[in-house]
């Protein structure tokens, strides 16, 4: 298999914003996720391969449980980590500085916890297609384009 031809790897792809569906266009608007005005706009189809990004209205509400799982990951990371590296004592503030760490740095990673939050989703129902050149995208019917963006 030649470098062109590769396949892009799937956790590449959701960790940059890619299209699930081609892994080439990009599905946020803006690359930066602390543009608070526009972190969470998404292209309406991939500029690439034409996906739709909203399969149905209110789609993305189950993001809201990945997000959770990956700051329950990240904060069972972090105090495993704390824990290895650094060691929590009975008789000192070690936890409260590892609540502090884990608080601040959580409100720091919430916006590209959302925005990977809402790839892995997308990633889950929407599948590779290695043919996408030739195959034009599913229009899906659920979708209501008055309520579009509409949350």
């Amino acid at each position: 298999m030649t470098k062109k031809n590769r396949r892009p790897m799937y956790l590449w792809t959701v960790l940059t914003n890619r299209c699930p569906r081609c892994r080439e266009g990009k599905i946020f608007v803006t690359e930066n996720a602390y543009d608070f005005k526009n972190n969470l706009k998404m292209h309406e189809k991939c500029p690439v391969c034409g996906q739709p990004t909203e399969i149905e209205v209110g789609f993305y509400y189950g993001t809201s449980y990945v997000s959770y799982a990956l700051t329950v990951a990240y904060t069972v990371a972090t105090f495993v980590a704390w824990w290895v590296l650094l060691g929590f004592k009975l008789y000192d503030n070690s936890i409260i500085y590892w609540l502090v760490f884990n608080g601040v740095t959580l409100l720091i990673l919430q916006p590209p916890f959302m925005r990977l939050s809402r790839s892995l989703w997308l990633s889950w129902f929407v599948k590779y297609d290695p043919d996408w050149k030739e195959k034009k995208a599913i229009e899906y019917e659920r979708v209501v384009k008055e309520q579009m963006n509409n949350w």
